[in-house]
């Protein structure tokens, strides 16, 4: 690689970094053509744009992009592929369901939201995350619970009075 072509991929990685709310780091070493084919379609379908780094321009990209990556910065060895997500729990949907065929992709970290997770063994952990749309239907379904239940009683409880005032009016006085 030329220093232009790499002043350039500094400049380019810096833009997406600068752009995203999620970023995992991965490890995908050790994946053959095929297995690396399959993760990148499912990467795909899932709307998580994967991509392999060099370390070093990684670095000075994080460096350069004034986003706090934290512990992140120290993970950059050996082998490094990033997955770029609008979702916080979708890459770690995919690397989960993937592994089930696979020991890869290693998880080194991710970025959540300006929240830094470090090691695989938070795996489970960000598949558990919520998004922020999952979370407002959540609370529009415990804020509209109460209503339904209230409509609810009143319809049932209106059916009730209404036989009550019948039976009581079809009644022979004495």
């Amino acid at each position: 690689m030329t220093k232009e072509e790499k002043i350039l991929e500094i400049e380019n990685l810096t833009s997406r970094l600068n752009d995203v709310k999620n970023l995992y780091i991965t490890d995908i070493a050790g994946l053959n053509a095929l297995e690396t084919s399959n993760l990148r379609r499912m990467c795909f379908k899932a709307g998580i744009k994967l991509s392999v780094v060099k370390n070093t321009l990684l670095e000075r990209a994080m460096k350069s992009s004034g986003k706090d990556f934290g512990e992140l910065k120290d993970l950059l060895k050996g082998n490094t592929s990033l997955m770029f997500s609008k979702s916080g729990n979708g890459p770690a949907k995919i690397i989960k369901d993937f592994r089930k065929k696979s020991d890869k992709p290693i998880l080194k970290g991710a970025f959540i939201e300006e929240t830094v997770y470090v090691g695989d063994d938070q795996i489970n952990n960000l598949v558990a995350l919520k998004s922020k749309e999952e979370v407002i239907g959540d609370i529009i379904s415990i804020l509209q619970s109460p209503a339904k239940n209230l409509i609810s009683a009143l319809k049932s409880g209106g059916g009730k009075v209404s036989g009550i005032l019948k039976s009581l009016s079809e009644r022979n006085p004495e």
